[in-house]
């Protein structure tokens, strides 16, 4: 399965149809969106293994929740227990693709912490104060350690954004799942750009009602990613019923003319 590229403008229209796939069922979208941030803070419980835990298998929630996606626009019902289909099929490549996004986490925790250097870490682990003019050198060693940490993440966010469902739908391995979601991503890197830069602007307004509008917020990214997965790994659309008829027009023409071909073949020569 390739990717293909399509319009700058498709990145409002996959917010779009995201919204309109929480706007059919939303009861049911808010109890997933819930239900999934229930796990995520009980496993927060644990310190550090909870964190850890959870990376591991988010792929296996989002598959779940991209497979709600297709049954909702098949025109099926969403539910519950559509979170957690990925731990019935695919769970091995799903958890190792967590495993892969938890080193890539690890990594670039390495590099932010090995650029903004020991004060850095200091600073942030344990509260340590400076002076104003060791101050001004850590937040300068703190901007180039953010840089770097971001060059670092949108790629792997890029490798991350198709992959489960690759892994769910196409039964791809996780190293393939990834290569094929970065280069789907950079293949059409200007509607991302329009469709990150949307749901920017949407959650600053989604947090200014004292985070409510989390609410609508948080499933329409949910869906949109399905959309954008339906929108750029797309198969081949059916004939339409015109090219279908076409298509029968030219098959009894040909039958016809066979007959008649047979028939004076058959005809004795006087």
């Amino acid at each position: 399965m390739e990717a293909r590229q399509v319009r700058g403008r498709q990145g409002l229209q996959w917010i779009l149809s995201g919204f309109y796939l929480f706007r059919q069922a939303p009861l049911v979208w808010i109890l997933l969106c819930f239900t999934l941030l229930l796990i995520a803070m009980t496993l927060e419980l644990m310190p550090l293994l909870g964190k850890f835990i959870f990376t591991l298998i988010s792929p296996v929630f989002m598959a779940g929740i991209m497979v709600g996606c297709r049954s909702q626009i098949r025109g099926d019902q969403l539910e519950i227990v559509h979170l957690f289909v990925g731990f019935k099929r695919n769970t091995a490549q799903l958890i190792t693709l967590g495993g892969m996004y938890l080193i890539g986490q690890v990594l670039i925790i390495g590099v932010f912490m090995m650029i903004g250097g020991s004060s850095l870490v200091d600073m942030l682990l344990y509260g340590k104060r400076f002076d104003e003019r060791e101050l001004m050198e850590v937040m300068d060693n703190a901007l180039s350690a953010s840089l770097a940490g971001l060059l670092l993440t949108i790629p792997l966010m890029m490798a991350m954004w198709f992959a489960p469902l690759l892994i769910m739908f196409e039964n791809m391995p996780p190293v393939i799942a990834m290569r094929k979601s970065f280069f789907a991503c950079l293949k059409n890197i200007i509607p991302f750009q329009i469709y990150a830069i949307i749901l920017i602007v949407l959650l600053v307004l989604a947090i200014m009602p004292f985070g409510l509008g989390l609410i609508i917020w948080i499933p329409t990214v949910f869906a949109s990613i399905y959309v954008s997965y339906e929108d750029i790994f797309q198969s081949e659309p059916a004939p339409s019923s015109d090219e279908l008829t076409e298509e029968n027009k030219e098959e009894t023409k040909q039958t016809v003319e066979n007959q008649d071909t047979t028939e004076n073949d058959r005809q004795p020569k006087s």
